[in-house]
């Protein structure tokens, strides 16, 4: 049985994460702003097509809560390897998280000037997230093996 012994760089990480959510938390309030601009009421996720074709508020509505939403699918899985990745890589994990990270901002920010094809200026994120994938393989691997 491998001793699972957590290095003190093991900070860096969990600084990423928390800095991370603390970003998811904020994407939350950018979609109520949106809402609010738009006039889209609850419980609706998005504005209707039609209705967004009409009107730009109601279009960088639906691009904010896509970035959002997609942000929020992506967390887990960036989570996942950035937690796991860390135990044996700390500072590699906290800089690949951070690239990720800066990524999604760039992402979020060209997605919610309602042209969705701004989006891909955040893709260098995930140059980060699959150097956490590596970490995170690595770790497990060094895991079993002992």
């Amino acid at each position: 049985m491998v001793a699972l012994v957590i290095p003190s760089e093991y900070g860096y990480v969990l600084g990423v994460a928390v800095a991370s959510a603390l970003y998811v938390f904020s994407l939350g309030a950018k979609v109520g702003g949106a809402r609010r601009a738009a006039q889209v009421p609850y419980p609706y996720l998005y504005a209707e097509k039609s209705e967004a074709e009409k009107d730009p508020k109601k279009n960088v509505f639906n691009c904010t809560q896509r970035a959002h939403q997609n942000t929020l699918e992506m967390l887990p899985v960036y989570n996942t390897l950035l937690l796991v990745g860390g135990l044996k890589y700390p500072e590699i994990s906290a800089a690949a998280g951070a690239v990720f990270m800066l990524g999604r901002v760039a992402f979020v920010s060209g997605y919610t000037t309602g042209d969705p094809a701004k989006r891909m200026r955040g893709a260098f994120g995930y140059l980060g997230l699959i150097t956490l994938l590596g970490t995170s393989l690595t770790t497990v691997y060094s895991l079993v093996k002992n």
